[in-house]
């Protein structure tokens, strides 16, 4: 049976030594850039390589995360910045942006990738699409089932998945609530925790005080059916915490890993004390065991204020005594030969066993090394006869056994040695050194690589302006509901239409289908696009069925789909679909490389909401569309507040309640310490909830600025908007097109969102 592997995480190097004394099998880091824990205390580059080093020697795996995204003007760091730790010979790196993991497989092709929790794979069509693309590891969204999670696995990609820890509320990736309210971007590893703070509902839904806040983590009750689903890597959550969190946690979940492989039959039966410790190391008011076995649930929100609480002081000098404060040794089995009128040798060999401190986990040699371990031989200085003192075999044992700061003990070590030998003090001591730095440069030496950096890079420096448009762009408008539709079908500019999935699927009759088909034929250049939900899962097949036929069928009125996920895509390409796919802003496209990465799998992409004026020009808008109105998805969600509030239609049929239950798909308010109100829409056909900005985007100052970059289209959602709302947002961007220009005014609330300052 191959073991899972235990993942801990470091924010200091401290905590990376901690965390392999504990029994990590592998570690995560971030360095100095790029890393999704921008406040931690991260790695210099120097430190990362000796972290890198020192894993390898005690036969563990270091990862580092470049899990953010990547601006245009940045990209050219990464290849300079990745290349030493690649050289050194790094196992792996964790990544978001798809400009990034597309660089790495050019410039790195020895490297594994690893697919970030925030590129929001949700089933096993993000996982086959991301196994396509280079990524042998994927870390799924953290609310999927552990049935989810076995689908995945089938797919033939590694699966990481966080076993304790933080959780977000919103799915990783697809949240923009801390940029929006504050510029810190949770996509660049500055996120400000909106989610942990107060909130209440404007609609008479009584929830907990903070009803975005989650509970904290914890599978160590059943470990063993996480084992058995054949999940590649347990992940524990908290770079931002202190060393003895990572140390001790590891601990307790190595301790039981254990204890499992030891007798997989017998009872699994978790010790209170243990509870008890875990329960003591930064846990924030409780623990709950994640989306495993539920899909949301009230029970999983804290109840109180999201603060850590005191640890345990005793405990914490326990972990610092066992784990931070002294370094565990690779045993050694060494044989020295003095032989008179010869260089004096000094083999040398790391073993399978160890001495180690108490409590630290045996470890040495390289991965995979057989029972002979790793051996080096060195010669010194010739071996001369005793003029006066000849050396005795207690002097030279003295002087070899001195293994100081290096990370060897001596398990064996036999000299054999002529009668009246002589050797300098200093020579066995120079023997002696050179050896075990030989011993350590070729367990090391196995992992380390050379790298030819490519002469060229074909993706940036592809020109920006394929599939540009040199005249006006295409006007898009995205639509909710049926009567948004009708406010929008009499607007003549309007080029393309956005009509959500579920209403098409669902609540479309003969007479919408008509009412489209004589829109599209009153300019036969418009368009039709349908688009895919937010959030795409395993639960979601009946509507892919239908969704399929609406597609595919001979008389389709549909022109295109709009993807808002890798499912989605995937899915499409595995059903044979050739019409126009256009990837929403969640699909992010940061870069000219990501941009390039959508366009061969044949998406279109959307200009991402967080960058500014200046970082879409650096980057380039021609072929791109941009949403210049709209109020901005701030969170995308599988726990929900009205079934937080005790007020989800399913759950209330479930249990046999009726009455005054909501419909599905209605709008709910949220509102914060301040009174500002978030537009909540519960999307109960796939069960998650959006989460809006309390007031639209609205680019309509820009004209000018935004036709000088040529973009493919603009685009306008409607979510909250009634009639009224749509025809005053209309006639404002009939203007926009025909007169760029000219400074456009407007009398509805509006946000510039981050197009001025862009997201730190």
């Amino acid at each position: 049976m191959k073991k899972v592997e235990l993942l801990a995480p470091a924010g200091s190097f401290e905590s990376f030594r901690g965390a392999v004394h504990a029994g990590a099998d592998a570690v995560y880091i971030g360095g100095s850039k790029f890393g999704a824990r921008a406040y931690a205390g991260n790695f210099t580059g120097e430190e990362v390589c000796l972290a890198i080093r020192y894993a390898h020697l005690y036969g563990r795996k270091l990862y580092l995360t470049v899990n953010t995204l990547v601006k245009e003007a940045e990209m050219e760091e990464i290849p300079s910045y990745i290349k030493p730790f690649y050289e050194e010979g790094l196992d792996g790196v964790i990544v978001q942006d798809v400009g990034v993991l597309s660089l790495l497989r050019e410039y790195f092709p020895q490297m594994k990738l690893h697919g970030s929790t925030q590129m929001n794979v949700t089933g096993p069509w993000g996982a086959q699409f991301l196994l396509e693309q280079g990524v042998s590891r994927v870390v799924p969204a953290r609310e999927l089932s552990l049935r989810e999670l076995c689908a995945i696995k089938e797919t033939g990609i590694e699966v990481e998945a966080f076993i304790h820890g933080a959780m977000c509320y919103c799915y990783s990736g697809q949240c923009l609530f801390s940029s929006m309210l504050g510029g810190r971007s949770g996509n660049r590893g500055r996120c400000a925790q909106p989610c942990r703070l107060p909130y209440q509902t404007a609609d008479g839904i009584k929830t907990p005080p903070h009803p975005l806040s989650l509970k904290d983590m914890c599978t160590l009750p059943f470990l063993p059916e996480l084992i058995r689903a054949g999940i590649d890597s347990f992940k524990i959550e908290g770079r931002m915490k202190r060393p003895e969190y990572a140390a001790g946690v590891t601990a307790v979940y190595r301790r039981y890993i254990d204890r499992y492989y030891e007798n997989p039959d017998g009872e699994f039966t978790v010790l209170r004390e243990d509870r008890e410790r875990l329960q003591s190391l930064y846990i924030r008011s409780e623990i709950q065991t994640g989306y495993y076995y539920r899909h949301n649930g009230a029970e999983m929100i804290t109840p109180g204020q999201p603060g850590y609480g005191k640890c345990d002081e005793t405990y914490l000098q326990e972990i610092r005594a066992d784990y931070l404060e002294h370094m565990p040794k690779i045993a050694a089995d060494g044989e020295a030969l003095l032989q008179k009128g010869k260089p004096a040798v000094l083999h040398l060999r790391a073993g399978q066993a160890t001495l180690c401190e108490p409590g630290v986990q045996a470890a040495a040699g390289k991965p995979g090394a057989d029972d002979t371990g790793c051996g080096v031989t060195v010669r010194g200085q010739e071996v001369q006869s005793a003029q006066k003192q000849p050396l005795t075999e207690e002097a030279v044992r003295k002087q070899l056994v001195r293994t100081g700061n290096t990370p060897f003990i001596w398990q064996n070590l036999t000299i054999r040695m002529d009668e009246n030998a002589f050797l300098p003090v200093r020579a066995l001591n120079d023997l002696r050194r050179e050896a075990f730095a030989a011993l350590e440069n070729a367990i090391l030496q196995p992992y380390r690589r050379t790298c030819a950096m490519p002469a060229a890079d074909a993706d940036m420096a592809a020109g920006t302006q394929a599939g540009g448009n040199a005249s006006f762009p295409y006007l898009a408008v995205q639509t909710e509901d049926d009567a948004q539709l009708a406010a929008v079908l009499d607007c003549e500019e309007i080029d393309r239409l956005y009509i959500g999935g579920d209403f098409v699927t669902a609540d479309m009759g003969e007479e919408w289908q008509a009412r489209l088909v004589s829109w599209k034929a009153a300019r036969p250049d418009r368009s039709l696009f349908l688009v895919m939900p937010r959030i795409l899962r395993l639960r979601d097949a009946a509507y892919l069925t239908i969704t399929k036929q609406v597609l595919f069928s001979e008389d389709t009125i549909w022109d295109g789909v709009l993807v808002r996920n890798a499912e989605s895509l995937y899915w499409l390409r595995q059903a044979g679909y050739t019409g126009a796919i256009q990837a929403d802003a969640g699909l992010y496209a940061w870069n000219r490389r990501a941009r390039a990465f959508w366009t061969k799998t044949g998406a279109s992409a959307t200009a991402p909401l967080e960058c500014s004026k200046a970082e879409l020009h650096k980057m380039g808008l021609a072929g791109m569309e941009v949403i210049v109105y709209g109020r901005s998805p701030l969170m995308v969600t599988a726990n929900c507040i009205r079934r937080t509030g005790g007020r989800c239609p399913a759950q209330r049929r479930k249990d046999g309640k009726h009455g005054s239950a909501p419909a599905g798909d209605e709008l709910l308010w949220l509102q914060d310490r301040y009174r500002t109100r978030f537009p909540v829409r519960t999307v109960c056909a796939h069960c998650y909830n959006e989460i809006y900005n309390s007031v639209p985007l609205s680019l309509h100052e820009y004209g000018n600025s935004l036709m000088r970059e040529c973009p493919a289209g603009i685009r306008l959602c409607f979510t909250t908007e009634d009639g009224d709302g749509i025809r005053q947002v209309l006639n404002c961007y009939r203007h926009f097109i025909k007169n760029p220009g000219k400074a456009v005014s407007a009398e509805f609330p509006g946000t510039k969102g981050l197009y001025k300052r862009g997201a730190e």
